[in-house]
């Protein structure tokens, strides 16, 4: 009998309508709602249509809500304290750059059936797909230890002791998640998602100036000039905006959630707005901080979240310190439990486990088994006595950003394979926007590499010319695209409903793509490189640390 959710048979040749599973198989069972098996009746009034968006929604907000997790908060709140609401249009250029990525997720998933991690292996070889994997996991584990951190600030500021909290953390983490039962697990992540609106009374009480905040916004800048620490935080800033575990995990669970093309449009529909509320969210951190620390004493002198909760308290009233602290709190629990179904879902990919929320504890023990043990390790880590908790954090989200180049690049690869997507490949224009992201995140990684190597060279100027040698080469890349793009014989448009019904052949029956020598080079010094930067990245955190 096949198998619920994620292992279901994701082998669905072209044109052909994608098998479900008998009985429960096919059925979505979201926190807001159901969809039935064969449900094809059209969805033509606006009551209908928002019925069928409750059941959908869920997987696209979870993840983005909880990349706003124990790192992005104190991240944000860092950016406040020491540069003020100068690095808010960082979080306007992050719109577009969460709205592709998710984009492009959402569609392999429900296209193909296949977790990421499971597709770059198939379709780039076994290498790529440890490397890959192998970087997520790293980074995973770490990140998880950060939300941990979060939660031990939080229990710090209300007075309890982290061997306590931490631990029973941990404990409501693992029994939400092994209930065997998707929608279960979904509610119970959005209870903790709407808490996540104290965000909006944080902005209010905290009374940020409304000059400096447009300015901030409309106005590329940063207080005090541009320099290596600063090029650390962006890149922090980017990396727990959209970090890569992301990808991971929402393509698994939108495959877990049983979401196909036929429902792909209302998975894609709330992408714009829902990337417009969360960066908000995040920038109500950001001011709630610069807010409270213009002008005093510890202005430019971060520490670490709980250091934050106080000089809101402090300065402003405690009533809004107790609010981050709660924040942050509720960051931790979402961003540890999405991070770690992210690191779970690839581990059943990579292995070949079964493995889905649908599934009871019996039935996927190494997959429930894998996610018990990253959480009680990473627990057990953060109650080590005297560690530099915001130190730690802020080079964490900086190792995301670095790390993300190549996710995407592999992101848009997939995204491109035509063996794969068929007639839901990317467009030209979406190609253009991805290689700007890409060429983006490289610039700021060698700007923080050359400054950590020559600590006397001048950041801004620096800035300059790679900025000019990179938007020259970036142009040149866009047209190449698009001329090859309007060169490409263009193959007649699909129907609607042969679109929605076109799934991803067999793995084993596709053809490895070949890649060209130039583009084998390519990807080794990408790899090669991020790899650099990765080991100058603890060396600038240590000299943060000991300076």
């Amino acid at each position: 009998m096949p198998s619920e959710g994620p292992v279901r048979d994701d082998s669905h040749p072209a044109s052909i309508p994608a098998k479900v599973e008998a009985s429960e198989g096919g059925v979505i069972h979201g926190a807001f709602g159901t969809i039935r098996l064969g449900d094809e009746a059209p969805r033509r009034t606006w009551r209908r249509r928002l019925l069928t968006l409750a059941a959908i929604i869920g997987p696209g907000l979870i993840v983005m809500v909880g990349d706003n997790d124990a790192g992005g908060v104190s991240t944000y709140a860092q950016a406040g304290l020491d540069f003020r609401y100068s690095l808010l249009w960082t979080l306007v250029l992050l719109v577009p750059v969460l709205i592709v990525n998710q984009e492009m997720v959402v569609r392999l998933g429900a296209v193909t059936g296949v977790g990421h991690a499971r597709l770059i292996r198939e379709r780039f070889g076994r290498f790529w797909g440890l490397y890959s994997v192998g970087a997520l996991f790293f980074l995973n584990f770490l990140t998880i230890s950060t939300e941990f951190i979060g939660v031990t600030l939080a229990a710090e500021y209300f007075g309890f002791n982290r061997y306590l909290v931490v631990p029973l953390a941990a404990l409501i983490l693992i029994a939400i998640t092994v209930t065997g039962n998707f929608r279960r697990w979904e509610r119970a992540m959005f209870v903790f998602v709407f808490a996540s609106l104290l965000v909006i009374p944080l902005a209010i009480f905290s009374h940020p100036s409304p000059g400096g905040v447009i300015h901030g916004l409309l106005v590329p800048g940063v207080e005090g000039g541009f320099s290596s620490n600063a090029s650390l935080l962006i890149i922090a800033i980017v990396g727990t905006t959209v970090a890569p575990w992301q990808l991971f995990f929402q393509q698994s669970n939108v495959i877990d959630k049983r979401i196909t093309p036929r429902w792909l449009e209302y998975e894609k529909a709330d992408t714009m707005p829902r990337a417009l509320a969360v960066v908000a969210g995040r920038a109500a951190i950001m001011m709630a901080a610069a807010s409270a620390f213009t002008g005093t004493n510890e202005f430019g002198r971060f520490t670490d979240a709980y250091g934050i909760a106080r000089g809101l308290a402090d300065n402003i009233h405690p009533l809004v310190g107790t609010i981050f602290a709660l924040l942050l709190f509720d960051a931790s629990i979402v961003g540890a439990s999405a991070v770690t179904l992210a690191t779970s879902y690839a581990f059943g990919d990579i292995f070949g486990l079964r493995y889905s929320l649908h599934k009871g504890l019996g039935e996927a023990k190494l997959f429930y088994g894998s996610f018990a043990a990253m959480v009680a390790l990473a627990a057990s880590i953060v109650l080590i006595p005297h560690a530099p908790l915001g130190l730690i954090t802020t080079a964490v989200q900086a190792l995301a950003g670095i790390l993300l180049p190549s996710s995407t690049v592999f992101l848009v690869l997939l995204c491109n394979d035509r063996a794969v997507l068929g007639p839901w490949v990317n467009r030209p224009w979406l190609n253009v926007l991805a290689v700007i992201i890409v060429g983006a995140l490289v610039l700021l990684s060698m700007i923080l590499v050359i400054s950590t190597v020559i600590p006397s060279i001048d950041a801004s100027r620096l800035l300059i010319v790679l900025g000019s040698i990179a938007g020259a080469l970036l142009a040149a890349i866009c047209v190449w695209i698009l001329i090859a793009a309007g060169r490409r014989r263009r193959e007649p448009e699909p129907s609607r409903a042969e679109r929605e019904n076109w799934r991803m052949p067999a793995l084993a029956l596709l053809e490895r793509p070949r890649w060209s020598t130039t583009r084998r080079v390519a990807m080794m010094l990408l790899g090669g490189y991020l790899g650099l930067a990765v080991i100058l990245l603890v060396v600038k955190a240590i000299q943060i640390a000991t300076s």
